[in-house]
């Protein structure tokens, strides 16, 4: 290797790592008072600590940061062959009945009654003002919903389910539930050898499925930008099944280092960094996730909770004055969440929510709020690093082409 390649590996190496400690801060995190005691862990906690995890506070759960392949080697093995995530902090909740879809409804400006059997989704629950709660998936079983949202929102997102639909429909939370990603251009070879019929699903289905004889529900999902697959299955059976995806040698167990610079990468949000009950779909730039019936003049337009704000945002008549984009900087210099962006002037024009050195793409990448009149692509703007100016430019996302596999 090269002195100045080995310089830019080294380099991108510790901003990295560095960023392990922004990851395990963002609303995710569990409460300062948290003690190691205090912590929850998930059902892989004994294969992690076997496996030579560095394990954190994370969402009030004791969860593996990196392993010694480190975050780095983890990221790429993911684009290139297999890693597996345990996400079992996520919550995973059923909601049951005929009246569920319609109510589900009446929370997210999406399309339930419409999704098909077998068919994901992806969802956000609102508030009254139009802010985001939270973001999630959800898929049509036929029997139920099945729904995922974020660890640190999963105690709030039932209470609001329960206080606003569990009149309508069972709420049926899932506490114990294991969820696991295994994601990457290989991770289909290596769930097909142990179940053929996965080979069936394509991006955003879901099916029931035995893993080498473990019983389980998956997704064609994930949140990487790679093809890859969601799990749940029962917390008994989640260690033995996580043993058999690892036993392949194409698989290798990941940490939440790489999955925040992974999902950074296909310019995916994180709630609580790029997303809030501050922000709205419109200034979160995700129109793409309100299909048309729910619009003015779709067939159940509006009737959810912030239907008045974010359908005026839809058709300008209350026009928004700023929008998340992505930024590319000029050098190789990381920028941080809660920099300061300015405009050429010198004026405050916006802030990043997340931001790293992305091995991919051997840049410095983020996305961030700026006001609308830069928001344009290609727009050249400041980020204020340690006090001097680092030139970035408003990019499309993501970053890195995203892979999925859609048939």
């Amino acid at each position: 290797m090269g002195q100045h390649a080995h310089r830019q590996l080294v380099s991108c190496w510790h901003a990295l790592n560095n960023c392990l400690e922004s990851v395990c801060t963002v609303s995710d995190q569990a409460p300062a008072t948290s003690t190691a005691s205090a912590l929850r862990t998930t059902p892989l906690n004994d294969l992690h600590r076997s496996l030579g995890a560095r394990m954190v506070p994370f969402a009030g759960y004791s969860m593996p940061v990196q392993y010694p392949m480190g975050v780095m080697g983890e990221h790429v093995h993911t684009r290139t062959k297999a890693g597996l995530f345990d996400v079992s902090h996520m919550g995973q909740l059923l909601l049951k009945g005929p009246d569920a879809a319609p109510a589900f409804e009446t929370l997210m400006p999406v399309d339930v009654v419409g999704l098909a059997v077998g068919k994901q989704r992806y969802g956000l629950l609102l508030n009254e003002a139009g802010g985001i709660l939270d973001d999630l998936m959800f898929v049509n079983r036929g029997d139920d919903l099945f729904v995922i949202v974020n660890g640190a929102c999963k105690a709030q997102d039932i209470a609001h389910l329960q206080a606003h639909i569990g009149q309508r429909c069972t709420v049926q939370p899932m506490p114990e539930q294991a969820l696991l990603a295994l994601q990457g251009p290989m991770a289909i070879d290596v769930l097909k050898a142990l179940d053929a019929s996965v080979a069936d699903l394509v991006f955003m289905t879901g099916a029931y499925a035995t893993l080498g004889g473990i019983h389980c529900y998956l997704t064609r999902s994930g949140y990487t930008g790679e093809d890859g697959f969601e799990i749940s299955v029962a917390p008994e059976h989640a260690t033995a099944l996580a043993k058999l995806i690892l036993s392949d040698e194409r698989a290798a167990p990941i940490g939440l280092g790489a999955r925040n610079s992974l999902r950074l990468e296909a310019g995916l949000c994180l709630y609580g960094n790029d997303i809030t009950t501050h922000t709205t779909p419109v200034e979160a730039g995700l129109n793409w996730a309100i299909q048309k019936v729910r619009r003015t003049g779709g067939a159940r337009a509006g009737g959810f909770l912030g239907a008045a704000t974010v359908l005026a945002q839809l058709d300008a008549t209350a026009p928004i004055t700023r929008q998340r984009v992505g930024l590319v900087a000029t050098e190789r210099v990381p920028v941080r969440d809660h920099t300061v962006l300015q405009d050429l002037n010198g004026h405050v024009i916006g802030e990043v929510t997340s931001g790293l050195l992305a091995p991919s793409v051997n840049q410095a990448i983020a996305m961030g709020y700026v006001d609308v009149a830069h928001a344009q692509l290609g727009t050249t703007i400041n980020a204020v690093v340690r006090g001097r100016m680092v030139a970035m430019t408003v990019t499309a996302m993501p970053f890195t082409p995203n892979h999925y596999y859609r048939g």
